[in-house]
């Protein structure tokens, strides 16, 4: 469990660093990911976004168990 938990820093520490990098390549403002913005209320949904990050993050675990 240590262990886990050690690697999800890890992968959170280097998302936090490579977030300016993230941010120039568009993450979080591709298309199909909504967006409501009205007087006072404002709701964001990263649907395509969170799409490709659960596709990077499968594909690099599958690399890594083969």
């Amino acid at each position: 469990m240590s262990k886990w938990l050690i690697t999800l820093g890890l992968v959170l520490l280097a998302l936090g660093l490579l977030w300016p990098l993230l941010d120039r390549l568009g993450l979080g403002n591709l298309p199909g990911d909504i967006r409501i913005e009205r007087k006072g209320v404002f709701f964001y949904f990263p649907f395509t976004s969170g799409l490709f990050v659960s596709l990077a993050v499968s594909l690099i675990l599958w690399l890594f168990r083969h």
